[in-house]
């Protein structure tokens, strides 16, 4: 691997010696929370990985370098946000070339992940079709068909037209696992009334999948959707309340500000309520997914 990236001494040894690992995004950090609750989220997702007896590698992009693995230094200046850019797939040979810093999402997490033999990948919610936009389509949907990453998330973001996503990830050939639930989770809610492709009880049945899956080369990720943890959940008409309200207002807001701007007044219509539950459905993600590492 040529000095492009930048492997953390922990990830660098777990990498050797097959211990499981999680990958983790740093967009949640730069433009997902707002600081502090950012860095003591992501510094709180990484210690349940390592609690759960997984390795954490939290991705970005700084100094034109890919990371893998940041220390808290480096969290807490993507935590402040400024410079920072937001990366998708597409984006990580400009941010190289122009030695920027960037923040990446789930497109250029998974795509990093997969090249470093990180096989899990713990994120929020994953992008998808946007409401009242059936042609703008997140990378993540396409990066999902195409990199063999078992993804656990907590549904898709609830400003998106969950319906067309599943849609999208059925023609894609990207299998959708219920963790303990029959129905995709709705972010902030814990259902959505869409069905998911089968449900899962354990992270060994999940595991079961996914390696059948890859076994058989079909190279799609596989998504493993569990739902907010029960305390923390938002009443889905209150959402979408809070949604209506957000998209009237973005009428000028387009491209990667559009994500960011919703899911700030969506808190700020909920008094903060969705920013508990986007940190509740994290951890949980988190803990899944390192069992699930280990599983595998």
């Amino acid at each position: 691997m040529d000095d492009t990236f930048i492997v953390q001494p922990e990830v660098a040894a777990a990498l050797a010696a097959h211990h499981p690992l999680v990958a983790l995004e740093s967009t949640v950090i730069a433009h997902g929370l707002p600081y502090p609750e950012n860095v003591t989220t992501a510094l709180a997702m990484e210690a349940t990985v390592r609690g759960e007896g997984a390795t954490p590698a939290t991705i970005a992009i700084l100094g034109g370098r890919v990371c893998v693995g940041l220390d808290q230094a480096q969290i807490e200046y993507l935590g402040h946000g400024k410079q920072i850019g937001k990366v998708s797939r597409r984006d990580i040979a400009i941010c190289l070339a122009h030695k920027l810093d960037g923040a990446t999402t789930v497109s250029a997490t998974m795509f990093v992940a997969h090249k470093m033999g990180i096989r899990v990948f713990a994120t929020g919610g994953i992008g998808g079709v946007h409401r009242g936009h059936a042609h703008d389509v997140s990378a993540d949907l396409t990066e999902l068909a195409r990199t063999p990453v078992a993804v656990v998330c907590a549904g898709a973001k609830a400003i998106l037209d969950l319906e067309a996503t599943l849609e999208w990830l059925e023609t894609a050939g990207v299998p959708v696992l219920g963790f303990g639930t029959d129905e995709f989770p709705a972010f902030f809610s814990r259902s959505s009334g869409l069905p998911v492709d089968t449900r899962v009880e354990t992270v060994e049945d999940a595991a079961a999948i996914v390696h059948q899956h890859w076994r058989l080369g079909l190279g799609s990720a596989v998504l493993i959707a569990a739902p907010v943890p029960q305390d923390a959940e938002l009443p889905r008409p209150r959402v979408e309340a809070a949604i209506g309200e957000a998209l009237a207002e973005a009428t000028n807001v387009h491209g990667k500000a559009l994500t960011p701007f919703l899911l700030r007044r969506v808190a700020e219509l909920t008094g903060g309520d969705s920013l508990r539950a986007n940190r509740a459905l994290l951890l949980n993600n988190a803990t899944i997914a390192a069992r699930l590492a280990r599983a595998l």
